[in-house]
């Protein structure tokens, strides 16, 4: 029974002899090493995209907010000769709202709106150029193009 119990005994050292042998101090030391730099990498690579997400957060806020200011800018575009409530709603609801868009838009575009609805008698060709003039707050320019307008059209020469 003594043989037998040495030899569980000799068996458990060699085990554990067996086990240190694989598993060192250095060993150890070294898997430690490794998980810490594994979560240090993966710390930084988190941060990066927590850092990106911010910053593409804060680049939609700030075009949000310049359409918002965009939108919340209406003028009031019956100031311009030849555009009455309805061609202004028209306008509006085609997403020019302010004197400055109307400015950038071509005379084309501004007579397929005008088609679209039906209105044939109104002639947009001088309306970007009042525009403009209404849009740099240059009113006194504005009512001498207009003295010279009649419904938004230049009047005729006898």
């Amino acid at each position: 029974m003594i043989a037998l119990s040495n030899f569980f005994l000799e068996a458990n050292q060699l085990k554990f002899a067996i086990t240190a042998q694989q598993f060192g101090v250095s060993d150890w030391v070294w898997i430690i090493v490794f998980i810490l730099v594994l979560a240090l990498v993966w710390w930084l690579l988190s941060r990066s995209t927590r850092q990106s997400e911010v910053e593409e957060a804060e680049i939609e806020t700030q075009v949000a907010e310049e359409r918002t200011k965009e939108v919340a800018h209406v003028d009031d575009l019956t100031r311009i000769e030849g555009i009455g409530p309805k061609i202004n709603s028209l306008l509006q609801e085609a997403g020019i709202s302010s004197f400055a868009q109307l400015a950038d838009t071509d005379v084309s575009k501004l007579d397929e709106i005008l088609n679209t609805a039906g209105i044939t008698i109104a002639d947009p060709k001088t309306w970007p150029e009042q525009a403009e003039l209404a849009a740099g707050d240059q009113w006194e320019e504005l009512e001498k193009l207009q003295d010279e307008l009649s419904g938004g059209r230049e009047k005729k020469r006898r």
